[in-house]
């Protein structure tokens, strides 16, 4: 019963995207922001990729991966989508209720604001997120050397 009203909720909070939000969410740069606790501050892309599909559930020093994204209603959801996981908003969506209700990870934080996420992630030991500009006191994080994705 639990995880069919989780799904719903999950639904609800990323829904489908105006095709306004796609359209501008090809513009925007990423930047991956970490905790200080457990991320690394530097990682290649398909390190990066396989800690946000859930593939990867401690970081080295022993630390739960905790990740944090902007919902996929959102411009920099729709780009995260895009260019982190190579889905679309809806495909991201249903990969991570499928994850979820076979109990293979827990599902990620979702946020409507960028300050929301990055208090969530400086909060947080081993969080993880995905933002276009980043708070002054985010911890970056590098991916294949380089700030921007």
């Amino acid at each position: 019963m639990y995880r069919f009203a989780f799904g719903g909720l999950l639904l609800l909070a990323c829904g489908h995207a105006p095709a306004h939000a796609q359209a501008q969410a090809q513009d925007l740069n990423l930047v991956v922001i970490g905790n200080g606790k457990g991320v690394p501050p530097a990682m290649p892309l398909a390190q990066l990729r396989s800690t946000l599909k859930g593939e990867k559930l401690r970081w080295p020093d022993g630390s739960k991966v905790v990740i944090a994204l902007l919902k996929t209603t959102t411009p920099i959801g729709q780009n995260t989508s895009k260019k982190i996981y190579n889905m679309s908003a809806n495909e991201l969506n249903k990969y991570w209720l499928a994850l979820v209700f076979q109990g293979k990870a827990d599902a990620p934080n979702f946020f409507n604001s960028e300050a929301e996420l990055a208090d969530f992630v400086a909060q947080t030991t081993g969080a993880i997120g995905v933002v276009n500009q980043p708070a002054p006191s985010s911890k970056t994080i590098t991916i294949d050397g380089k700030k921007f994705l």
